[in-house]
């Protein structure tokens, strides 16, 4: 490439780092530079970010980029930025801060909910969104917040998303985008607010905070003088807003190519698993879980499970056997080391009749059912199974977690396809293409989720006329070859898994039990 071709920055706001990554219009990922993320938490269930900081964080990110591609000012023809999903980022007069965010990570907003789902309108707001409550959601926390502390809705002017606070920064622009405004406070099919919604969580008087909402594949906004001085580009460059980051890594890892919706599911620390759809398609369930997000292609939209935890449960069980390991007085391993192991001690194992729930984070389990309660547990064990067998049956628990996830939502998917650092693991790409009895591939794009926040900006700029034909370019050729399922283990999974949701149901109020025994006082204290 010379120093003379056009690129495209995509930024990508997550959790932990912020990312900022330079594509060729043709989707060729040349250089990536991200700088840690901070937040804070609290004892009573608080997750909080700065504001100020995390658009500081950008722009460094930004310039770090700069300091990687020559030219770079003068070669960005467009930017475009995503960000972590759900939370409130209140901005007050003169665009300031009216408090730090409080995060999706933030569980202060749970009695709410609570009353919240047990409200006549609830199901109708279910209905209208696709999406069930939980304390992640903007509308949950700000119905909190409207309860309890509402001098600090009294203050601010207008309610954000993290992207969103970003895209502020850059363009001086209050607003959001389609998927997010349309999961939280309206409807999928029209992809605008919807009065029953708002008025389900309480907050028709509340209704100004609610920004103008933008198409980022349509609509773009110049950066400002004071933007460009901040992170090294030229005034004026066009910037665009960006959906949520769950559908941009979704986008850019291959949940619709060819014209064709698919299946997507990335393994990372939580297990997310979308399946690309037409509005007319959608199945919601009576349990009232899950996300309907839109695409930023017309009438398409992703029907979305996320359980808990995926890859915690095998830094879990591989954390046991460094303890061992050390207590034994062995060579100390590594967590790479260890994990470089697994395939190997999968292949020592035998299929078996060990189950294994990865229910394993501390805040239960979300998707396909929510219950704060639930905890990991294996079941089946005799004294002829080894450590090889549990870890055989925490990887496969994934695959089987990930199938209830894709059952909630209709039919298994025809094809499957994944991403996640996880996923490079031989055993587990084998157990999700089992479990689901479908063929899997693996996408081998290293940034999803800035891929995909920048295939947006291709469009907006004319560089493709339609998502389908940068798809065609970003995506496809990047996806592996497909994994075909074994037959014989295909048919082993679906006995596992009418086991596996058995056990799930029966377990439940053990789980309540065990959650109330916990927080007992022996007698005497």
């Amino acid at each position: 490439m010379t120093s003379t071709e056009k690129i495209i920055i995509g930024i990508d706001a997550g959790t932990s780092v912020i990312k900022s990554v330079a594509f060729d219009l043709s989707g060729r990922q040349i250089a990536t530079a991200s700088v840690r993320n901070r937040y804070a938490t609290g004892d009573d269930g608080s997750a909080t970010q700065s504001l100020s900081q995390t658009w500081l964080d950008c722009a460094s990110a930004l310039r770090g980029l700069g300091e990687k591609v020559p030219d770079l000012a003068s070669r960005t023809a467009a930017v475009a930025v995503t960000g972590q999903g759900d939370g409130t980022w209140l901005v007050g007069r003169g665009n300031a801060p009216v408090a730090d965010a409080w995060l999706w990570l933030d569980a202060r907003a749970a009695p709410t909910v609570t009353s919240l789902v047990g409200g006549k309108q609830n199901r109708a707001r279910f209905e209208a969104t696709g999406t069930g409550l939980n304390t992640c959601q903007q509308g949950a926390q700000l119905a909190h917040m409207d309860r309890f502390t509402p001098d600090l809705l009294d203050r601010a002017e207008t309610a954000l998303h993290c992207k969103d606070w970003l895209y502020l920064n850059l363009t001086t622009v209050r607003a959001t985008d389609p998927s997010e405004a349309s999961f939280t406070f309206g409807n999928f099919r029209t992809r605008q607010y919807d009065a029953v919604v708002i008025d389900a969580l309480g907050l028709s008087h509340r209704r100004t905070l609610l920004p103008e909402i933008i198409d980022g594949t349509e609509i773009s906004h110049p950066l400002t003088p004071e933007a460009a001085r901040a992170c090294g580009l030229l005034t004026g460059t066009p910037v665009c807003l960006g959906y949520v980051d769950m559908v941009m890594t979704a986008l850019g890892a291959g949940v619709r190519s060819g014209a064709r919706n698919a299946a997507c599911s990335t393994i990372g620390s939580t297990g997310v698993h979308m399946r690309a759809k037409s509005v007319a398609d959608v199945q919601l369930n009576h349990e009232g879980t899950g996300y309907v997000i839109a695409l930023p292609i017309p009438s398409i939209v992703t029907q979305v499970q996320t359980n808990m935890g995926a890859t915690i449960n095998i830094d879990w069980i591989l954390n046991v056997a460094a303890y061992l390991m050390a207590e034994a007085g062995g060579k100390p391993a590594s967590h790479a080391d260890l994990i470089a192991r697994i395939d190997g001690w999968f292949a020592e194992s035998r299929p078996g009749s060990v189950l294994y729930h990865p229910y394993i984070s501390e805040a239960g389990e979300r998707g396909p059912f929510v219950n704060a309660n639930a905890r990991a547990g294996f079941t089946g064990l005799s004294t002829r199974h080894g450590f090889p067998d549990l870890l055989r049956s925490v990887v496969e628990g994934l695959g089987l977690a990930t199938r209830d996830c894709y059952e909630a939502m209709g039919a298994m998917p025809e094809e499957l396809r994944v991403t996640g650092g996880a996923t490079r693991s031989v055993a587990l790409r084998r157990s999700l293409s089992a479990a689901v009895n479908a063929p899997i591939r693996q996408s081998r794009r290293d940034e999803t989720g800035a891929a995909g926040v920048a295939m947006m900006a291709a469009v907006a700029v004319g560089v493709y006329s339609s998502m389908d034909d940068c798809i065609a370019d970003w995506v496809t050729p990047l996806l592996g070859e497909a994994e075909i399922p074994d037959a014989n283990e295909a048919a082993r999974f679906d006995r596992l898994f009418s086991a596996y949701t058995d056990v799930r149901q029966a377990t439940a109020p053990a789980w309540d039990k065990l959650a109330a025994a916990a927080t007992t006082s022996p007698a005497g204290e």
